[in-house]
This record gives structure tokens, sequence and C-alpha cells, in this order.
């Protein structure tokens, strides 16, 4: 059995569905990959809480339940200590980083991440901030980067894993990295962000905007900032994160096109349906001569297309290549415990190396 030291940054949605998914699915790890998960530290934005023997998944949820920082853990809790203080002090193996998405300037999770890889520590996000605007600098700090003599084997540095910030549980980044090896990727359309989904799929019913926008806040799946949902950004930095990992394309945020759904009205989606075609938030990456170019903004597709056939709730990605044919993939999501069940994925990967 191999127990897996972890630290939590970040006890929104996700980062309490992690804790929940690590009460269930323990027997599971154990029988089945022979994996030990044990909690050393947890850190929210009152402060932290930290325990090298272990810290109780269910004592944290009821305290979080109660709308109260673990900094007033008995015994354990810190209060004021930010994330990156806590990578510094603890001796852990992975930090899962599920911090609220900053796109300015990429804190408090862009300097945990930094911390825990210059220590060695593998580091796994839900927060795709960090990646979108560092996403290089993050690579070369760990297994992500290019191998080179000077660097020795990438077995032996830290691992870098995000596959929770492409889609939640969608395979976007293992699909692209690793089922297509081999293939010249020609083209990216993707439909990477729930909210604006499941807003425009409501308003397709009627639903006024706001109401639709609410229910998408009460069900957890907005970002703490919605208008990174409406206005593209949560889905440009996905989009900007697929063409470093997959595309092999230095990518900032600068480089997308982004325009976002605030200016559709009901009127316009219903015109659409009319005319056979769906409007999604769409991603895109499409080659032309020997560069990429992205966008992000709402597009019409035929009702034909595998993303406008997708109901309220799922998120999809199309690679099209030129030996490998076209891949589709969707996943169906109601609620954050698909995208904290992709940081578990990625904890399986780095247990497998």
């Amino acid at each position: 059995m191999r127990t897996y030291r972890i630290v939590l940054s970040g006890l929104g949605h996700v980062g309490r569905s992690f804790l929940a998914i690590m009460q269930s699915q323990a027997s599971l790890l154990a029988t089945r990959y022979n994996v030990a998960l044990r909690l050393v530290a947890v850190a929210d934005s009152g402060g932290a809480a930290i325990d090298n023997s272990g810290l109780d998944p269910a004592s944290i949820l009821a305290l979080k339940q109660q709308q109260q920082s673990v900094a007033i853990l008995p015994l354990h809790g810190i209060p004021g200590m930010t994330p990156v203080e806590v990578v510094r002090r603890i001796e852990a193996d992975i930090l899962l980083e599920a911090t609220p998405v900053n796109l300015k300037h990429g804190q408090p999770g862009l300097d945990t991440v930094r911390t825990a890889l210059r220590r060695g520590m593998h580091a796994v996000l839900a927060n795709k901030g960090p990646l979108a605007l560092a996403y290089a600098e993050l690579a070369a700090l760990s297994d992500m980067g290019e191998v080179s003599e000077e660097r020795g084997d990438p077995r032996d540095w830290p691992a870098l894993r995000f596959s929770a910030c492409v889609g939640g549980a969608l395979p976007t980044i293992a699909i692209g990295r690793r089922d297509l090896a081999g293939a010249r990727i020609l083209r990216v359309e993707a439909v990477l962000n729930g909210t604006t989904q499941g807003i425009l799929r409501a308003m397709e019913q009627g639903v006024s905007y706001a109401d639709a926008l609410a229910e998408m806040q009460r069900r957890g799946l907005a970002e703490t900032d919605p208008l990174l949902d409406v206005e593209g950004w949560d889905a440009a930095s996905k989009l900007t994160i697929v063409a470093n990992a997959v595309l092999h394309r230095p990518t900032t945020l600068a480089d997308v096109t982004v325009r976002g759904i605030t200016g559709l009205t009901t009127d316009d989606l219903r015109a659409a349906l009319e005319r056979g075609e769906r409007i999604v938030l769409l991603c895109l990456a499409e080659r032309k001569e020997d560069d990429f170019h992205f966008s992000v903004q709402p597009t019409p597709l035929p009702l034909s297309h595998p993303l406008a056939r997708m109901s309220a709730d799922e998120m999809g990605v199309v690679y099209m290549t030129d030996i490998a044919g076209r891949q589709t993939a969707t996943t169906l999501e109601t609620d954050p415990t698909p995208t904290a069940a992709a940081m578990l994925r990625d904890i399986l990967d780095i247990a497998a190396r």
C-alpha cells in the first residue's frame, strides 16, 4: 500500500467535492490501486489546518457546511496562514490546487504551484488560472517540460497534471496528448464551459438570462466570478491550455479572440433553431498554413454537429486529425463532483509513474 500525503488548497465546491470523494472511494483506491490518501494540510480563505498524521475529511466538511474556516480546527488550525506558507512548511507528496480562478495575476494559486514544484512536490490543478498565465514556466519546473540531457529523466521531476482544468471530467488533455499520439491535429472544436452551455439551453426554453445564470450558481457550476464564464474568459483559458499542452503551440490569452454570450437574446437562440442550427460558445483552434488561430465566440452549428446535439449539462470536444480521423468526446455533469473526480484521476496517473 502506497500512502500519498495530500495538501488541498481551496475549499470551494470542487475542494469540498474532493473531500467527499476521498471518503467514498477510499476502499476502491486501496483494493484496486494499492493507494491510500492522507490529508496532511488544507487551506481556505481564513487560514489553514495541518496534521502530519492526517486530518479527517468529514470534520472539515462539517466545518465548511457551517461556513467556518479550517483555521478554527482545534489543535491543528492556524488562522491567516496562506497556501504558499502551507506548502513551504509541510512535507507532502501532492498539492491539489482548487482556489478560485484569477486571470489577472493567477494568485494565490500560481505562487502555490510554483512553490510546490520547486520543492519537488507533484501538483494537480483544478484552477486553470496558473496554467493560462504561466504554462511555459510551470511546465519547465515539471515533467511536462522539454526533455534534455541537462534535465535528466522526466520521471525524476515533479508531475504537473491538470485534466480537471479543461472540461471537468472530460478527458480533453488525455485524448490530445495520449490517444492522438503520432497524428497531426488539424482542428479543435469544443464546448468547455458548462455554465454558458446551461444558460444558452435554458434561454432556448424561454428562461431569462438572469434566472439561468442564478441556477448555474446555485448548483455550484459557475465560477466564483461568473463574468469569467459569460464573457468567455473561462473558455479562453481552457483553450489556451489545450494550445500549449496538446498542440505544443506557445499561447497566451492575448492570442485568443474572445466574445461571450451576454449579447445574445432568446430570440437569437430560437431563430437559430428555426434555421436548423444551435448556438454554442465554441472554442476553436484552426490550423491555417503553418500556425493555429484561436477563438472563443457564440457560433451557430448545424443540429447534426456532435456539439449541437449536447444537452444543457454536457460539454464536449472534437479533434480533427490527419491520420486518426475525427475523435469526439462528451461529458454529462450536473455538479462539481466530476471535476473533483478528474483530480483523483490525475493523482492515480502520478501514482502509476
